[in-house]
């Protein structure tokens, strides 16, 4: 258990790292502006890829069940399930997914990007991660090695989001601020939901 914590761990900070800015602008320096382009593809590459020596750690280290939900109440928890995936999918489609791929940065000019405040994003300021920590939180088998990646998953999926949303008062300045105002971060209605500003 110790060591899958460890290997998450080492995952979400090299996911961060290069996720940062300084790791794009250090790209770019080092390879001009032209390979670049590349940069947001290679990054959603490489973090499927190295996340599965996590996924044969959970298999390869000895484990144990902690609990079992039976029939019929399992069923509700995999009903909650595809609920969460029908919401990341829901929210992706507010977002620009060939951006968020990588894909549109290859062949045209990205524009700058638009806060996006409706949908989901009306409820919450990260439906995407909500939906994934609901996702693995529901698994009706939970074992030593999946509750030490969950807990791992869910501290790093909280830290990155706090870090993002640096990044992204910086870069909406009061919007965005307005808009943490009055939306919750992960579980809705918190907050009231009060009508969030217009996106500028």
């Amino acid at each position: 258990m110790f060591w899958l914590i460890l290997l998450v761990l080492f995952w979400g900070m090299l996911h961060s790292l290069l996720a940062s800015q300084q790791a794009k602008e250090l790209t770019r320096r080092w390879l001009g502006d032209k390979p670049n382009r590349f940069y947001r593809l290679g990054y959603n590459v490489f973090a499927c890829v190295s996340f599965l020596p996590v996924l044969a750690a959970m298999f390869l280290i000895p484990d144990r069940i902690l609990y079992y939900v039976p029939l019929p109440w399992s069923l509700l928890l995999i009903g909650g399930e595809l609920l969460a995936v029908a919401a990341l999918f829901v929210g992706f489609l507010k977002t620009d997914v060939r951006e968020f791929l990588g894909v549109r940065q290859l062949g045209e000019i990205v524009k700058p990007s638009k806060l996006t405040i409706s949908g989901l994003y009306h409820y919450v300021r990260h439906p995407l991660y909500t939906a994934g920590l609901v996702f693995i939180w529901l698994m009706p088998l939970m074992t030593v090695n999946v509750l030490a990646v969950n807990i791992t998953l869910t501290v790093y999926v909280i830290a990155g989001a706090y870090l993002e949303e640096c990044k992204l008062r910086n870069e909406f300045k009061q919007v965005y601020i307005d808009y943490m105002n009055v939306t919750p971060m992960f579980i809705p209605f918190l907050k009231g939901n009060k009508s969030p500003p217009t996106s500028s």
